[in-house]
């Protein structure tokens, strides 16, 4: 029993141990793994850095010593600027005040003296940033390596780039001491406004060409510009300078290179009290540059310094243009337009374009500017102002055409009218009047502010917006208002935008964005920065304002003064509230240039001839340039049609036959929306048919009948009557479509003339007059019939015949009297008036003294037609 439970005893402990066995961490196993994966890692990591090593360019003394310059070629390829030669001046470190040195080493590398090229306390935090905050959230770069980096290496944030730049870092430590590495630094290093160099930028900001002289303030503010050196620069932006200076004198306190109390005296200096500003430079064409350079750094980035890191730049600029935009900004006596100036104050801006690639070809910042990039305010590129009335094209009558297809007739009452939003004031026209109905190209060349108000509210504020963005125009986040119709809301622009939005309605409606470098090329890359069009319009839209605006610039538009003899150029003109803007944009197929005038400095109206400025500039500028040049007419795309309608129709309807010429329109329409409907207005009457004229022996009388097709009962027929080659006279006006004539007299021939007429406008809507021609018989009379002696004696006794008047029924006095009746004592007609005046019996009373029947018409027109016809008988 003992020995079998000692051995369950055994067996128990020797399954507890066989357990513990079991559950033991094998380390050794663990660390053999660890140390593979380190050495294949370590491996790779080495192999890597060995692969990118070997790729990195041999250290370069010549490009050490001085930065490589950036080439500037215009549109010809011609060599215009050499951006970074410009602005050097080389020192040796024994030109360098300690001031300057503690404020550089304090602000960018602070254990510049300590370190072998790299510093690894730099790296590590910059690592844990890059983890933290994302690839390229922070460098560590020490000064030697941004004078490798700037001297031999790409611009992009990649690992590779930054093994290289540690590895020549290190080798640049190796090969030189640190005092000529920081003279290396200083001499290289960019401190904006296109200077080179501290000694140079000591002499551009502060005027001191000996570095000694620099104060703490002034060397702790070029210590700080070459962080950000276009954010920097004290002369563009001085208050992020005077922030930038601050934190430098800071970082020099706290590395132990001055006190408190020195950072706060420095501090008490104000960098606009520090800098000067009379500075002269010998870069050409620097209005036009300063785009370029904000170009190719949008492009590039901040990594790369046109200044010093020898690119090819090839620009659009047509020097011809330039010059010629230059000269017209220069107090030159030989500038035509110098006297329109009122006073020195005014400024202009000018911006010139290819209209069908968007290529600015001269860019005018302002009048008699300070020379070098970002010299003075460019107001052709920065900023912006309200755009008057040069706003309607594109915010109010372009969307209407474009999204509701009207047409360049299109009909808009120009009355008293308040905006709909806001106060709602009354929007006034520039003469404070109103020319009621007209049509939309009428409203724009005479450029009348109630009729682009209502075209915008019919548009839309939504759609309106969405056009114009997509011409370039910026539209505020809260959008546009009603008075952005008339160019005085929200909405502000400068000439650089507008050349390019109105460019598009000569290019067909496709927008090519502003532009002004073609392609860069550096280290072996190349970089085309032709932007590709959009479509912003229909083509439809983009000819019919065209066509609208070419009426601008003529004798009865508002731009008159902008023509050129022989040259087909749309444009539109512009003018603020109180006269603080003038405008004038307009383009031809090849060119589109855009002008501004007003002042810059004060709110204050324009005076004298200034308004005048942007019309008589564009008017040379593109004179200039379109010489030698052929300039085609805009054409008529396919989805356009030109259509007569007739005048004042509303809407618009064709004209008929017979509306005159002078009365006919020819605008354009959207193919598919023409007029279909005709205007009866000046439709002239069918004439009468089949007019019969029949001699009543009896009543000596002719009864006159016709057709007619009208049933119009607007119509009436209007009857003249009278002896054939005699004139005609208007006996009756008629409703009825026949008519008696009586006190006919025999023996002549007699002409009546039917004329159908508009009873409402009887003298200019009227047919074709219809005559027919009667021969009234002699009267015939029996030889029975006479008594003995009569017709012997006639006239023989003149005073008995006129006793006898009354028994003798030839004569003349007895017209209108029945022959076969004896005539009446005087009186007898009021007492028989059914058998009056000698009329056949049945006749009415109304169609006395020989008038003719018409079943209705005023007694006194029948009248007047029986003496009419008895006063050409007699």
């Amino acid at each position: 029993m003992a020995e079998q439970g000692q051995s369950r005893m055994q067996r128990r402990q020797a399954k507890k141990s066989s357990n513990n066995k079991k559950s033991k961490i094998n380390w050794k196993k663990i660390w053999i793994a660890f140390a593979i994966i380190g050495a294949i890692l370590f491996t790779g990591v080495t192999g890597t850095f060995i692969y990118y090593v070997s790729g990195a360019p041999e250290l370069d003394a010549a490009k050490l010593s001085d930065p490589l310059s950036s080439k500037i070629y215009d549109r010809d390829g011609e060599l215009i600027a050499d951006l970074g030669a410009q602005k050097r001046t080389k020192i040796e470190y024994s030109d360098i005040p300690q001031v300057l040195e503690d404020a550089v080493i304090a602000t960018e590398d602070s254990r510049f003296r300590d370190h072998i090229g790299i510093d690894f306390r730099r790296i590590l935090a910059a690592v844990w940033a890059n983890v933290t905050e994302g690839f390229g959230a922070q460098g560590a770069s020490t000064i030697s390596q941004q004078v490798v980096k700037n001297a031999f290496l790409e611009f992009d944030k990649t690992i590779k780039r930054k093994v290289q730049e540690q590895w020549l870092a290190i080798k640049l430590e190796q090969k030189y001491s640190k005092n000529d590495i920081l003279t290396m630094y200083l001499n290289k290093i960019h401190y904006g406004n296109s200077t080179y160099g501290v000694a140079k930028a000591a002499e551009v900001y502060f005027g001191k060409k000996n570095l000694d002289d620099l104060t703490l303030p002034e060397a702790a503010l070029l210590a700080g510009i070459p962080q950000l050196p276009n954010v920097y620069d004290p002369l563009q932006h001085p208050d992020n300078a005077e922030e930038r200076k601050d934190i430098v004198l800071d970082l020099m306190v706290q590395h132990g290179k001055i006190t408190e109390k020195e950072a706060a005296e420095a501090k008490d200096v104000k960098v606009e009290d520090m800098v000067v500003d009379n500075y002269k430079t010998n870069i050409p064409y620097s209005d036009f540059l300063e785009h370029v350079v904000k170009e190719v750094q949008n492009e590039l980035g901040e990594d790369v310094d046109i200044y010093q890191d020898g690119l090819k730049i090839y620009t659009t600029l047509d020097t011809n243009a330039q010059e010629y935009v230059e000269l017209l900004l220069s107090d030159s006596e030989d500038n035509p337009i110098k006297g329109l100036y009122p006073d020195d104050q005014l400024e202009t801006g000018i911006t010139v374009l290819d209209t069908k690639t968007g290529e600015v070809l001269a860019i005018g910042g302002g009048r008699n500017g300070k020379p070098g990039l970002g010299a003075d305010f460019n107001h052709a590129i920065q900023g912006g102002s309200q755009p008057g009335s040069t706003m309607k094209p594109l915010i109010d009558y372009g969307p209407l055409i474009e999204y509701q297809q009207k047409s360049t007739y299109y009909q808009i009452n120009d009355e008293p009218y308040n905006y709909s939003q806001g106060n709602k004031q009354e929007i006034k026209n520039y003469d404070l009047s109103h020319t009621g109905w007209q049509s939309m190209r009428y409203h724009i060349y005479r450029s009348r502010n109630v009729p682009a108000l209502k075209a915008l509210q019919e548009v839309g504020l939504d759609q309106a917006a969405q056009f114009v963005k997509g011409l370039g125009i910026p539209v505020p986040e809260s959008g546009i208002v009603e008075s952005d119709s008339i160019g005085g809301g929200h909405i502000q622009v400068n000439p650089f935008q507008m050349a390019g939005a109105f460019s598009a309605f000569g290019n067909g409606g496709f927008y090519n964005e502003p532009h002004t470098v073609r392609k860069i090329e550096y280290r072996n890359k190349v970089v085309e920065l032709k932007p590709e069009p959009t479509v912003a319009m229909k083509d439809y839209t983009a000819y019919m304002i065209t066509d609208m605006l070419k009426d601008v610039v003529t004798s009865y538009g508002t731009g008159g003064n902008a023509a050129v003899s022989g040259l087909p150029i749309a444009g539109k003109t512009g003018t603020t509230n109180d006269d603080k803007d003038s405008w004038f944009t307009g383009y031809t197929t090849n060119f589109t240039i855009s002008v501004w005038t007003g002042y810059s400095q004060e709110e204050k109206p324009i005076e004298g001839n200034g308004k005048a400025i942007p019309q008589s500039m564009f008017r040379h500028v593109m004179q200039h340039i379109s010489k030698g040049v052929e300039t085609k007419d805009f054409a008529k795309p396919d989805s356009v049609v030109e259509v007569g309608v007739e005048k004042g129709t509303r809407p618009a309807k064709l004209p008929s036959e017979y509306t005159p010429d002078d009365e006919i329109a020819y605008e354009l329409f959207v193919k598919g929306h023409e007029p279909e409907k005709t205007s009866e207005k000046y439709d002239q009457i069918d004439p009468i048919e089949n007019l019969q004229a029949e001699y009543n022996e009896k009543e000596t009388a002719v009864n006159l009948s016709w057709d007619h097709k009208s049933e119009n009962d607007k119509i009436k027929y209007e009857v003249k009557a009278g002896f054939e080659n005699s004139d005609l006279t208007t006996i009756t006006t008629t409703d009825k479509r026949k008519v008696k004539v009586t006190q006919i007299e025999p023996g002549h021939n007699y002409v009546f003339e039917v004329t159908a007429v508009d009873s409402e406008d009887p003298e200019n809507n009227r047919s074709e007059s219809v005559r027919v021609k009667i021969e009234v018989p002699e009267e015939e009379t029996e030889p029975d019939d006479l008594l003995p002696g009569e017709g012997e004696n006639e006239n023989e006794n003149p005073e008995e015949d006129d006793e006898n008047s009354e028994n003798n029924d030839g004569s003349p006095e007895d017209e209108g009297r029945n022959p076969g009746e004896n005539g009446g004592e005087p009186g007898d007609d009021d007492e028989n008036p059914d058998n009056n005046n000698g009329s056949p019996e049945g006749e009415t009373p109304n169609n006395n003294n020989g008038g003719p029947e018409d079943e209705g018409e005023a007694p006194d027109e029948g009248g007047a037609a029986g003496n009419i016809l008895e006063r050409q008988a007699g």
